[in-house]
């Protein structure tokens, strides 16, 4: 949008940095371009300094080279979600059949659709806003986004042929949710950040449910952090799964992939 005004930049890259922005140079250029006036863009610095997240604000977060919808309360996508896309394409052959388990607002979902080209494509969430989120960025592309807990709202006859489960569950433990920035404590869902004592309860029942679902050389393909790494791969073995771990320094992130093999 061309802005028919000449605001000061610097004071609002001083002032956005000074509330801890860590880019608050893109920051200023994006809400100087999000608005049209004086007014418009006062209101939202002021809501960005009390600690709204950008996209919140924005109405999108880009995320693998795309932009899409993230609605108020609706978990942000984070970049280093791209290793687990990048983790995913590489276990998963032509027209797969494809679901992504806490979808959010579907990012993960439409990154999916364009590597992959899946034969068939669902994604789910058990946050009602998310599902709404997702439903508009996935409209286009024809995947339907089913509420509900993890696997339960899936059709009972995809059971044992899903050729790939992707899932981006809550993995931060819950004593540690409180040490989060305010941005995601405050203004994102819980149910899309605490992942139980250790932070592995929700992935525990996204194994489980994985091991039946998944059709013989299928994959799940999971982000955790650095340090749950062992303790995960424990749990995947115990389903009957096969795991690896893949790292990616630069982006700070860590997924699995499992496979089930193809003789069970």
């Amino acid at each position: 949008m061309a802005v028919s005004f000449r605001p000061d930049r610097s004071a609002l890259v001083r002032r956005l940095r000074a509330a801890g922005c860590v880019y608050a140079e893109d920051e200023a250029d994006l809400l100087i371009a999000a608005t049209d006036s004086p007014e418009a863009l006062a209101a939202l610095v002021d809501r960005r300094v009390a600690g709204l997240p950008l996209e919140h604000l924005l109405g999108w977060a880009e995320f693998c080279g795309v932009r899409v919808a993230v609605d108020p309360g609706v978990f942000v996508p984070r970049g280093r979600t791209a290793l687990l896309v990048d983790a995913a394409a590489a276990v998963t052959g032509p027209a797969a059949v494809v679901v992504d388990l806490c979808c959010g607002s579907g990012a993960t979902t439409v990154a999916l659709a364009r590597r992959l080209a899946p034969r068939r494509l669902a994604a789910v969430d058990v946050d009602p806003a998310a599902v709404a989120c997702a439903r508009r960025n996935l409209a286009g592309l024809g995947v339907p986004v089913f509420h509900g807990d993890l696997f339960d709202p899936l059709p009972s006859a995809w059971r044992g042929r899903l050729d790939l489960v992707v899932a981006n569950a809550p993995y931060v433990p819950t004593a540690a949710v409180a040490l989060m920035p305010p941005e995601a404590r405050l203004h994102e869902a819980p149910v899309a950040l605490d992942g139980g004592p250790d932070g592995l309860a929700v992935l525990r029942r996204v194994a489980a449910g994985a091991a039946g679902w998944l059709a013989p050389g299928g994959h799940l393909a999971v982000e955790i952090a650095a340090g749950q790494a062992d303790a995960l791969g424990a749990v995947l073995v115990g389903a009957g799964l096969e795991p690896t771990v893949v790292r990616d320094d630069d982006l700070g992130a860590t997924a699995v992939t499992a496979r089930r093999p193809a003789g069970r």
